[in-house]
């Protein structure tokens, strides 16, 4: 049973970056996904993930984002105004970005732990994901690198996985993980989930500051030097900044922390979508947003879309009426400059098609 809300000390930190090439032409680099409202609610995914962390920490807030996003988030959540935004000059991956606030936190807070919450992901049933951070928050007060792993809901090879070696002793519910598994091949995955021994790596993770700094500096150790330096001195970032190995938190500190039983896992029940793709998308948004439970799914103004014998995902985002007649399972998503016609189950490779239009120098389309 949770008492009050907000958690004593604790501080979001929310990663803000990457472009979601496999969601293009909807995102793109100016307007990456987590500026774009995604589930129809009337809120940009950011602002749900800046929502849904208000009652656990009021205003203890970091964004770290792009120096071309900083604008955009500060429009979009106005209350971050006056130090609750960091931009970095150039991406170097969630270890810099994650560091970084850690870094600043750790000079800011001397008693803070902070948990780090993608901007762009999808999360349901409110309170037990407020349950697994109020635990996960506590775990970590006592010098825990502290990751919660979603409860697998299907075999994904979409996803990485966290292993649970077993119970954390004075901690019921709460594991030590011995080891971080990438994304696995689906027969592999399908091990997994029958053994019950591994969660959706989600991402989340929940640590002091000064705990990830220092155990980053166990295996980086300029790595962690120079950004406690950018914190100390932040006229220093522009020279600093580009020094930064380009390198994710996971590798950099979680697995071999694993390797040597410094991470602890909570398992949590909630739903969660990374939203990776226009199918995942399309299953996230298929009994919210159809209209009539017959024909494709439809991301926006539902009386541009005629539909006849069709199902699958419609994305009207140019104000044109887009008719679809006799296809399955079909993905179109109309914008001003560029219209996206595939399957769900051909989304994955949408990747591949900004990648050759990034090659060929249409910088104005991705």
């Amino acid at each position: 049973m949770i008492g009050k809300l907000n958690i004593d000390n604790f501080w979001a930190v929310i990663p803000a970056g990457g472009a979601g090439t496999r969601l293009w032409p909807l995102s793109r680099s100016t307007t990456p996904k987590f500026l774009r409202d995604l589930t129809g609610s009337g809120r940009s995914l950011l602002q749900e993930t800046h929502d849904r962390l208000v009652p656990l920490v009021g205003d203890r807030f970091l964004v770290v984002t792009g120096a071309a996003h900083e604008e955009a988030v500060l429009e979009q959540l106005p209350g971050l105004v006056g130090g609750g935004v960091l931009a970095e000059p150039n991406p170097r991956d969630s270890m810099a970005a994650i560091g970084l606030a850690a870094a600043v936190l750790e000079l800011r807070d001397p008693d803070a732990v902070m948990g780090s919450f993608a901007a762009d992901h999808v999360i349901t049933r409110a309170k037990k994901f407020t349950e697994a951070v109020h635990t996960a928050a506590a775990v970590a007060r006592e010098g825990w690198l502290v990751t919660i792993g979603v409860q697998p809901t299907f075999a994904s090879s979409a996803y990485g996985y966290v292993h649970e070696a077993g119970p954390l002793e004075g901690h019921p519910g709460v594991g030590v993980v011995d080891s971080f598994v990438e994304k696995p091949a689906a027969d592999v995955a399908q091990g997994y989930l029958a053994s019950g021994g591994y969660r959706w790596n989600a991402g989340m993770f929940v640590v002091r500051p000064t705990v990830l700094l220092d155990l980053l500096a166990t295996w980086h150790p300029q790595f962690a030097e120079r950004l406690r330096e950018i914190a100390a001195k932040p006229e220093s970032i522009a020279d600093v900044w580009p020094t930064l190995p380009k390198i994710a938190l996971d590798n950099a500190v979680a697995e071999p922390a694993a390797a040597v039983g410094r991470v602890a896992v909570v398992p949590a029940e909630f739903g969660w979508d990374d939203v990776g793709d226009f199918d995942s998308l399309a299953t996230l948004l298929d009994a919210a947003l159809t209209v009539d439970n017959e024909g494709p799914t439809v991301l926006g103004d539902h009386h541009l879309v005629k539909a006849i014998e069709s199902s699958g995902l419609v994305v009207p985002n140019s104000g044109r009426v887009i008719a679809v007649v006799g296809v399955e399972d079909i993905v179109v998503v109309d914008t001003p400059d560029a219209v996206l016609v595939t399957t769900r189950e051909r989304a994955q490779q949408v990747k591949q098609l900004v990648a050759g239009l990034q090659k060929d120098g249409a910088v104005d389309l991705t």
